[in-house]
């Protein structure tokens, strides 16, 4: 594995696939013994039209204060 100029390297896609790291996962790098591992410390971001929507309606909403929520501003 090679560093670019940039100081970045691609995760190989099976060891991607083992730690379940899809685009946007928050990842650690963690030092223990001299030796350096890659720990993921999230789930991705939703991301999108109405990402930052996510999680903020509750059962005391109704569908049509939902619904403006969702619309454009």
């Amino acid at each position: 594995m090679r560093v670019t100029t940039k100081g970045q390297v691609t995760i190989p896609r099976e060891v991607r696939e083992v730690l379940g790291i899809t685009p946007e996962t928050e990842v650690n790098f963690v030092e223990e013994n001299g030796r350096f591992y890659i720990v993921k410390t999230s789930e991705p971001a939703p991301s999108g039209k109405f990402k930052g929507f996510r999680g903020i309606a509750t059962t005391q909403m109704s569908t049509d204060e939902i619904m403006g929520l969702t619309r454009a501003r």
